[in-house]
């Protein structure tokens, strides 16, 4: 699976709108309504990087109120649960 964090400007009277857009999007996982530099973070999962076009520059781009997209795309999933369960089946000798 392949996860990518997207970094959301948007217009500011379109914020709950296209945060509710884009949560509908096949391939999107979360949206966050956040502070700071952009209005929303939205939370991709694609099973391949070619997936991401699709979702990203053919869907959340486009989408009503969206300004502007930065995406990044995560190399490794860090939590304190997959320590924990890492842990518990040994894996850290």
């Amino acid at each position: 699976m392949i996860t990518a964090v997207v970094l959301i400007d948007t217009e500011a009277g379109l914020i709950p709108e296209a945060a509710e857009a884009i949560a509908n999007i096949p391939g999107i996982a979360e949206v966050y309504s956040v502070t700071g530099e952009v209005a929303l973070i939205a939370i991709a999962k694609v099973r391949r990087h070619e997936d991401l076009a699709g979702v990203i520059a053919d869907r959340v781009s486009k989408t009503p109120g969206v300004i502007s997209t930065q995406t990044f795309i995560a190399f490794q999933t860090y939590s304190a649960q997959d320590l924990d369960q890492a842990y518990d089946l040994g894996l850290a000798d």
